[in-house]
């Protein structure tokens, strides 16, 4: 039962960080700690991982309202967590910061996807996601950086957060 609790509690922080992250830097142009923290929680804390990224989808939703933008975040991480549970054995700064960059390129796409669904047209997901290309190239570019920059530091407190308990 303790264990348990401990774990929640976690989860609960995690997705807070997540939460907090988000906010911070929403004023700077696709520069965010999100996708970083997601590899990173999956990686260090696999089982609680899922957990923490709907509880910051979920708040996340309360926050800014549930609009047709929020629909995408139902899946949009699925991807980016199975991508780090199946390259899980890299130790590459530089390969996860690419991982990170690659999914930041492929989020506009990935985004379209619901919003050719709930438009009910292709096309109108189509030209989303390319009049969103730009967007796209400055979110890769923003998420290497920022995992290139923060990747070893955050994996290091995310590790020694274990220390002294059962891993989760």
């Amino acid at each position: 039962m303790m264990q348990r609790t401990k774990n929640l509690v976690l989860s609960a922080f995690l997705a807070a960080l997540l939460i907090a992250s988000k906010f911070a830097l929403d004023g700077l142009p696709n520069i965010e700690l999100v996708s970083l923290l997601i590899l990173l929680y999956t990686l260090e804390y696999p089982a609680l991982a899922p957990g923490a990224v709907y509880t910051y989808v979920f708040v996340y939703g309360l926050l800014n309202g549930f609009g047709i933008w929020w629909f995408a975040q139902l899946y949009i991480w699925l991807p980016l967590m199975a991508a780090a549970r199946l390259l899980r054995g890299n130790r590459g700064v530089v390969f996860w910061a690419t991982v990170s960059g690659v999914f930041g390129l492929c989020y506009g796409g990935l985004y379209a996807i619901s919003y050719a669904i709930l438009n009910g047209s292709l096309a109108a997901g189509f030209a989303w996601w390319v009049t969103g290309i730009p967007f796209d190239l400055l979110h890769g570019g923003g998420n290497f950086a920022v995992a290139l920059l923060l990747f070893k530091p955050l994996r290091y407190c995310l590790q020694r957060s274990k220390v002294g308990g059962r891993q989760p």
